[in-house]
């Protein structure tokens, strides 16, 4: 039996997955975890066949989350199940160490099917995300995008998402000062020079949801 640890910020959310999950007689919910903290506090606890991870949670969380717990835990095995359905955000997991990228936008079949093949060693990306992989461009927009942080990426489509810097420090936890310092770093790497700049790239390769 396979022993999947889920962690996910939405309590109705992680109820849901661990019903289905259980449904299968060959899976059991071993731990849950709400937010980054909390999964490597539970994973020093014990021992897991699947990490299944929201790619957004509070905190510590998205790449720097999945490249600590990968550091620290290279056997284990991480799935990914995020609302996002970006290339550039799946690209950024699977570089960090993800073995698994998903939207929740499937049906539970296809989730279980992606929880057996990531647990039992081997890889799953979520075919749509494949496709647009396959037909990407290779712009200097995107090349420029690459070398932004995972925290910078995330506070970029905050900033898209007509986010203060005050509503962004609250979402991520973190304080005033450290959005405005990742909001000007990413800026300069980015070359815009105002709000409207943020917006337009983030629409420009659907990354503004």
């Amino acid at each position: 039996m396979n022993r999947i640890f889920i962690a996910d910020d939405h309590a109705i959310m992680r109820g849901g997955l661990k019903q289905l999950i259980e449904f299968d007689s060959r899976l059991q919910v071993a731990a849950e975890a709400e937010n980054g903290a909390q999964v490597l506090e539970r994973l020093r606890d014990g021992e897991f066949d699947l990490l299944l991870l929201d790619m957004s949670m509070p905190g510590l969380s998205g790449e720097d989350l999945i490249n600590r717990v990968h550091t620290r835990y290279p056997k284990l095995p991480i799935l990914v199940l995020s609302m996002h359905n970006e290339a550039q955000i799946a690209q950024r997991a699977l570089r960090a160490g993800a073995n698994g990228y998903l939207t929740k936008d499937h049906n539970p079949e296809t989730l279980l099917a992606a929880i057996h093949r990531v647990a039992s060693g081997g890889r799953y990306l979520d075919p749509r995300i494949a496709e647009q992989l396959a037909f990407a461009s290779s712009s200097p927009s995107d090349d420029a995008a690459t070398q932004l942080t995972d925290r910078e990426f995330q506070i970029l489509r905050l900033l898209a998402q007509g986010l203060s810097v005050n509503q962004i420090a609250d979402q991520l936890v973190i304080s005033n000062k450290t959005v405005s310092t990742h909001k000007a770093r990413l800026m300069e790497k980015m070359g815009f020079t105002s709000n409207a700049e943020i917006v337009k790239y983030a629409m420009t390769h659907g990354l503004a949801v």
